[in-house]
């Protein structure tokens, strides 16, 4: 007979790797034990958490993740994150957006029905919450939908799909076009431990609908926060949609965020992701043009301060022809904070006579400022007019002297410049209280 022999060895100590794999396993433990019982979607968070598993946390090793160094997260024990018992409107203040036909607000990843105001909504359009609307005939139509969605195989959006507690849900029916925004606001509340939420977006604009959208991440406090937010957007025949994405979380905020779109023949999509806040961001958009025709206009602005760290990642699939895709995405960085960009046009052999321009612009307003720039194409097709660039800069000096020159002193002169050089973004969203406030954050955050 053999006895058990007692270890007495010191425990093995776990490589960086294993490290790495530990730490995402948890952070699947947390989220999905608190998923309710009313929106289990066993199938495809069985998936989801079958993909989280063949994952390892990142690391600077990973090439997509070379530049955003994550470890920082892995000595912070972050718990699921609750909503609070009671807030109060007050709490909307800096997010008010007076243009907006209705506002969804969820707090920590969950619905807030009092802070929302879905009551002005043209007959048919659907603005609320998942858990409510998932026994109905747009629950069905989504979970549909969701079982065939594009760029699911990424682990951060995997892991959230294995733990969203709800979503928000946009639904225009066919032909009907919004003819003022729809806003979700995702409000992150400090508690005493580090949190992390799990918010997602699911939207739908039907064969010749027309929608804006605007969605906005805020968070006052500075505590330690994981926001892991996927919003799926499906633009179908004809249809067309405005989507501004203005993200301004606490400094305490590990922000990592993912759009997806898909759009179908004839659509028109635009997007204006606007990046101010958080510790550490990566916004991660992947577009799908699924059918001939498609029109995609990315116009991205990032102006970051301090050590803040923002990482815009973006993929646009052209897949079939005569379709045209845009993106201008401009970075205003200073103090010793770290801007990357590295963007990607995908164009098959089937998308021929296609028409894609990408420009990635940077300007550093400080000698520690580092910008890490990445633009790619990557073409299948042999006809097609395609170009790409980047450019990194700094303040001119001839510019600024001949404002002095007529009167403007120098730091009015370079505030000018900086506003003139966001310009181009701002003035593209369409809404005229969003595109004020953003103009004058933009000037406030460069600290002259």
């Amino acid at each position: 007979m053999v006895h058990p022999v007692s270890d007495t060895s010191a425990p093995t100590q776990l490589s960086k790797r294993e490290q790495r794999e530990a730490y995402f396993q948890a952070l699947l433990n947390t989220v999905q034990a608190q998923v309710p019982d009313e929106l289990s979607y066993s199938e495809l968070r069985g998936r989801a958490r079958a993909i989280v598993k063949e994952h390892t946390f990142p690391s600077a090793k990973d090439e997509d993740w070379r530049f955003t160094d994550l470890s920082a997260m892995l000595s912070i024990p972050f718990t699921a994150a609750q909503s609070p018992a009671e807030i109060d409107l007050g709490s909307l203040g800096p997010v008010q957006m007076p243009e907006a036909i209705a506002r969804i607000v969820f707090v920590n990843g969950q619905f807030n029905e009092t802070l929302s105001d879905v009551g002005r909504l043209p007959v048919g359009v659907v603005v609320g919450s998942l858990a409510a609307l998932q026994t109905g005939t747009v629950g069905e139509k989504l979970a549909a939908r969701l079982a065939r969605s594009n760029g699911s195989n990424e682990a951060f959006t995997a892991l959230n799909t294995a733990g969203f507690q709800d979503a928000a849900v946009i639904w225009v029916p066919r032909n009907q076009e919004v003819e003022q925004p729809v806003q979700v606001v995702y409000l992150s509340v400090g508690r005493a431990e580090p949190v992390i939420t799990s918010p997602r977006c699911l939207v739908v604009a039907e064969t010749g609908s027309q929608l804006t959208l605007v969605e906005d991440f805020y968070g006052a406090q500075d505590r330690d926060h994981f926001n892991n937010s996927v919003s799926e957007i499906w633009v179908d025949d004809n249809a067309q949609v405005s989507h501004v994405r203005l993200q301004r979380e606490g400094t305490g905020t590990f922000h990592i965020g993912k759009t997806v779109v898909t759009q179908d023949r004839d659509s028109r999509y635009t997007l204006i992701p606007i990046t101010l806040g958080a510790r550490l961001s990566r916004h991660h958009l992947e577009v799908y043009q699924s059918g001939p025709q498609t029109d995609t206009n990315l116009y991205g602005l990032t102006a970051i301060a301090n050590t803040q760290l923002a990482d815009t990642h973006s993929l646009i699939a052209m897949s079939h022809p005569h379709g045209t895709a845009e993106q201008i995405h401009k970075c205003i960085v200073d103090d010793a904070a770290h801007s990357v960009f590295n963007g990607k046009v995908w164009v098959s052999r089937e998308a021929q006579l296609t028409n894609a321009s990408q420009l990635n612009r940077n300007l550093l307003l400080s000698n520690k400022a580092r910008v890490d720039t990445k633009p790619e194409l990557d073409i299948v097709a042999d006809n097609v007019k395609c170009a790409h660039g980047a450019t990194v800069s700094q303040l001119d000096d001839n510019e600024v002297f001949y404002l002095q020159s007529r009167g403007i002193d120098a730091e009015a002169a370079q505030r000018m410049l900086i506003s003139g050089f966001a310009l181009d973004i701002t003035s593209r969203i369409p809404i005229p209280s969003l595109e004020q406030m953003l103009s004058e954050k933009v000037i406030q955050q460069a600290r002259l």
